[in-house]
């Protein structure tokens, strides 16, 4: 399981954050228009359409809220803290600038750690992310190598469930089968806006394509696709 590393500066200076892999305790890293005939948001009681029948949502284009970049100024988080801001306060912003760097869509987010974050050597705290109404827990443990009244505090955030974002996964859907040339009528079921699923498990949600070559007698045919979430993406999954 990957994890974001993080500091910040307790001081006037407010937060310090420098982007690297995960490597020890004290590197720090980020903490990390629909495509289709529809411009409604997708609704989670969308009924399974009639086998070999186009899904609710044709898929035609990339998604226009999916930005290319996760530094990209949609997906800052305004305000930011004060400069007195308490510890908690400015973990709380940046694990919503996190979530929403990770999915690469901007929404509505929110945070809130309800026992706040503990500042202490190895001490762990748990706080929930929102974003469009989907929350998302996150584990922060601080590094075993803090000194009281450090002015940097380096700490790692895990976040312990995915997120299923409709416009991420129409978006991933097509990017990723839009250069084959045998297939056609992308289409998924109406997704959830946002909904907090489990890790590389199936959500239960799927997609479709027309593929050239599928079928029994090789003369073509709807392919179905299973969903599962990783922490930066969405993968699809032939369902035979």
């Amino acid at each position: 399981m990957r994890i974001s590393k993080n500091l910040i500066g307790l001081a006037a200076v407010g937060i310090l954050v420098a982007g690297c892999g995960s490597s020890s305790d004290d590197d720090s890293a980020r903490t990390s228009g629909s495509a289709g005939a529809t411009g409604k948001a997708p609704s989670e009681e969308a009924k399974a359409p009639e086998p070999g029948a186009d899904l609710a949502v044709p898929v035609t284009g990339p998604q226009a809220d999916v930005v290319a970049s996760s530094s990209d100024p949609k997906l800052k988080v305004l305000p930011k803290p004060a400069n007195g801001a308490s510890f908690t306060e400015k973990v709380e912003h940046k694990l919503q600038e996190d979530l929403l760097g990770r999915l690469k869509v901007p929404g509505k987010t929110s945070a809130n750690c309800p026992d706040g974050v503990t500042q202490k050597a190895s001490a762990v705290s748990i706080c929930n992310v929102t974003y469009e109404g989907a929350t998302v827990p996150y584990e922060i443990e601080i590094s075993e190598k803090y000194k009281p009244g450090s002015f940097l505090t380096f700490y790692n955030s895990t976040p312990k469930q995915g997120l299923l974002v409709a416009k991420n996964a129409y978006d991933r859907l097509w990017t990723s089968h839009k250069g084959r040339t045998d297939i056609s009528k992308l289409s998924c079921e109406e997704l959830p806006v946002a909904k907090a699923v489990d890790e590389e498990a199936e959500t239960g949600f799927h997609c479709q394509y027309w593929g050239k070559y599928a079928g029994e007698d090789g003369k073509g045919g709807f392919v179905k696709l299973g969903i599962k979430v990783n922490r930066h993406n969405v993968d699809f999954f032939e369902v035979r």
